[in-house]
Parts: C-alpha cells; sequence; structure tokens
C-alpha cells in the first residue's frame, strides 16, 4: 500500500504482504505494467483506480461465495438475475 497514506490502514496487518501481492497480481492481470521499484506516482489516476476496483470486486466476490458456501467461485460469473 501507498507509504505516504496514513488513513488507509488495514484492519490486520499481517495482511500487508499479501495485499501486496494482490493488487500485483491484479494489475497483471488487467495488462498494467508493474513498477519495477514500486512507486505507483508515475500512473495515471485511471490505472491505478482500475487496480483497485478490480480488487474490490474479487474481494466482494470472494466473500459472497463464501456466505453462499460455494467452493468455485467461477460458477456465479455466468449466472443471471
Amino acid at each position: 500500500m501507498g507509504t505516504g497514506q496514513k488513513r488507509n490502514t488495514l484492519v490486520n496487518p499481517l495482511a500487508a504482504q499479501a495485499m501486496e501481492k494482490f493488487k500485483y497480481e491484479t494489475a497483471q492481470e488487467l495488462g498494467i505494467s508493474i513498477p519495477q521499484d514500486g512507486y505507483w506516482g508515475n500512473y495515471t489516476t485511471r490505472d491505478t483506480g482500475a487496480i483497485g476496483g478490480h480488487m474490490v470486486r474479487k474481494m466482494v466476490e470472494a466473500y459472497e461465495n463464501s456466505l453462499a458456501g460455494q467452493v468455485n467461485p467461477q460458477q456465479t460469473n455466468n449466472q443471471q438475475f
């Protein structure tokens, strides 16, 4: 997570490394190049917002699947409501 942001603290500080990994995986999925030095300040708000938004969608989907007791999250992708 950004080192200059103090208001966006994790509920569980032990999850910081996993969240960083999740961010990099999500960026790769979206085709956004990962900064070699770890500094995201040169990226557009659109790109970083896309990464964050996609991360949130994936986390919500995982939580909904856990509530529904489903094992395979791919099952819900094709359902129409």
